[in-house]
């Protein structure tokens, strides 16, 4: 099994209501996907290393812990996106790096289509970013593009899973973090997570 948190929050499902309806506009959907980002991103980061720092206040001595990892982004072109300004609101240092996935809408598989992934100097950690954790296939693709490169410490942040989606994740790589705001039961013969919130990349850029 992976080592899956499920976000349990009130303003976690708050915002998830706004993302969910239909008739939420563009606007409000791309502010509350946002919103939903950067609280996951603090539970996914709650146990990064830290180094002991002292500073010095306008009054005295103070101890202080600074980030002792090179963390990376790493959003799925393109509903990814959406997940970026509130992580790097977070991670201000941190580095993003694009891969660019579509779906095969008769297989429902996953295409790569971009990756400018360097051959060296990976982060300590990776943060994948993908609003909908449907079948899993793309997060797998991802993730072993991210072993290969030389990422040792490697954790998602979906919005919305299935359960199909993060079983087959802890499956298959049971060393990857996997952090969501909700999990549904099912997915249709669209492999669309059921009730999901419809094509978050659509959502997001009003493409619909």
């Amino acid at each position: 099994m992976s080592q899956l948190t499920k976000i349990d929050h009130p303003l976690v499902e708050h915002h998830l209501c706004t993302v969910r309806d239909a008739k939420t506009r563009p606007s409000e959907f791309r502010l509350a996907i946002k919103r939903l980002a950067m609280l996951l991103g603090v539970y996914a980061t709650a146990d990064l290393a830290t180094d002991a720092l002292k500073v010095t206040t306008p009054i005295a001595d103070a101890n202080c812990q600074s980030l002792s990892v090179n963390v990376g982004l790493v959003p799925i072109l393109r509903a990814g996106l959406g997940m970026v300004d509130p992580l790097q609101d977070l991670l201000p240092d941190a580095a993003v790096w694009h891969l660019g996935l579509y779906r095969n809408e008769e297989t429902a598989e996953p295409v790569g289509y971009y990756d400018k992934l360097p051959r060296e100097n990976a982060p300590n950690v990776a943060l994948v970013l993908d609003p909908m954790l449907a079948t899993g296939g793309s997060i797998e693709m991802v993730v072993e593009r991210l072993k290969k490169w030389g990422v040792s410490d490697i954790r998602v942040l979906s919005i919305i899973a299935s359960q199909f989606g993060v079983d087959r994740v802890g499956r298959d790589y049971p060393d990857v973090k996997v952090y969501v705001a909700a999990i549904d039961d099912v997915l249709n013969d669209q492999s669309y997570i059921v009730p999901g919130l419809g094509d978050a990349g659509d959502r997001i850029f009003d493409t619909l």
